[in-house]
């Protein structure tokens, strides 16, 4: 007779085909998408032109915000003020970082909600355009920020670490990147318009681009020789994925993001997918470690699921919600005569548009988002140990 461990085959190459899977996955996730979808808009512009593709992606990225976008920047809220109490008056974060948390959390959102109501008071779209022009600012901020996240966390993750030069260079690289992608294209002050608002941008002195743009050449030499210097002295390199992500993150997001028009578009929600994966690694291995002894909570699968629900329902109301019921508000008294916000010039608004106040909750989460974000991706943060550990369950990118 044949054994039964002879008749049963083994799956030796079954881990190593998960691994793969897993690889791809996060490559695809954290920014190797971008890749993929360049010459895809190509063809696309090949085959229907430029007006019809732009029209199809335009409305393809709007509607797939409501559960991309926007519940990348709500989920951040929902990461934020969780237990608030004892992370601003509590022991949950030490003293710098609890500093960090009630600036983040209390004092940026009441000037920006005073900055805000003072311009829909008011209906003054140079100092709400002023309010947008520090988001633009900040956004190249972010971006950058996240890529030197998703270079040295996932590396970490796979067991390459950088040393303190190192880091030095590739913050030093992300920096000059947010320079030169604010300074260019050189700006005389012109009259341009966001979210209805129609505003006059702020006049970049001519030098900037040029200088900015020398920095940031110097900043990618210094990068190629640090990791040239690795090479020679381990004959390793950053795991493919955290290196493509950052460098995609980098150059193809930030400094030229509008190389393609149709990548316009695509870029932010490929930003947000990016920041989702992160979200995803921690409370994924937080959820695991509640589900288990001794604390045997819900399924981590089931808090995921929660946790995703609640943010694209609050991401709905902030950004569709919300803005849609006071702008239609705000229509109907103005067609009486009347404000909201207590103004007795009826015509006040006007200058900012159809949607005065998507435009000023656009922003205000947009740059509340910033300032959350680097209270949440700190090593100060007890919870970002998550990120680090390793799936006990076959994932190697888990």
């Amino acid at each position: 007779m044949t054994s039964a461990g002879a008749t049963l085959p083994v799956p030796v190459a079954t881990p190593r085909r998960a691994a793969l899977r897993a690889h791809l996955a996060e490559f695809l996730l954290v920014g190797g998408a971008t890749l993929v979808l360049f010459p895809l808009a190509w063809l696309a512009r090949r085959a229907v032109g430029l007006d019809a593709a732009e029209l199809a992606i335009g409305f393809l990225t709007f509607h797939a915000a409501s559960v991309i976008n926007d519940p990348h920047f709500a989920v951040t809220y929902l990461l934020f003020y969780k237990d608030a109490r004892r992370r601003a008056l509590g022991g949950a974060f030490a003293p710098a970082q609890r500093a960090r948390y009630l600036l983040a959390g209390l004092l940026v959102p009441a000037a920006l909600l005073a900055w805000a109501i003072g311009a829909l008071s008011t209906g003054s779209a140079r100092s709400m355009g002023f309010m947008i022009q520090l988001m633009f600012l900040l956004v190249g901020w972010h971006y950058v920020k996240q890529g030197f996240g998703v270079l040295t966390v996932l590396s970490a993750r796979r067991g390459f670490r950088f040393g303190p030069l190192e880091r030095k260079v590739i913050l030093a690289h992300c920096f000059a990147a947010w320079a030169y992608a604010w300074a260019s294209p050189a700006d005389p002050g012109r009259e341009v318009e966001e979210k209805g608002v129609v505003y006059t941008s702020l006049a970049h002195p001519p030098a900037l681009e040029p200088v900015t743009g020398l920095a940031f050449g110097l900043s990618a030499l210094a990068l190629l020789w640090v990791l040239a210097r690795r090479w020679r002295t381990e004959r390793r390199l950053p795991p493919l994925a955290p290196l493509t992500g950052f460098l995609v993150t980098i150059w193809l997001w930030t400094v030229y993001s509008s190389l393609d028009r149709l990548m316009v578009y695509v870029i932010p929600a490929l930003h947000s997918v990016q920041y989702l994966y992160f979200v995803w690694l921690m409370k994924r291995n937080e959820a695991r470690d509640a589900e288990g002894p001794p604390l045997f909570g819900r399924p981590a699968g089931l808090r995921l699921a929660i946790l995703a629900a609640t943010a694209v329902g609050l991401g709905w109301v902030v950004f569709r919600g919300a803005p849609a019921l006071l702008d239609a508000a705000h229509g109907a008294h103005g067609a009486h005569g009347a404000l909201v916000l207590g103004s007795s010039d009826g015509e006040a608004m006007s200058d900012l548009g159809p949607t005065p106040y998507f435009a000023a909750v656009f922003v205000f989460v947009n740059i509340h988002h910033y300032f959350m974000d680097n209270v949440i991706w700190r090593r100060d943060n007890p919870e970002t140990a998550y990120l680090l550990r390793q799936d006990d369950r076959g994932s190697a990118a888990g």
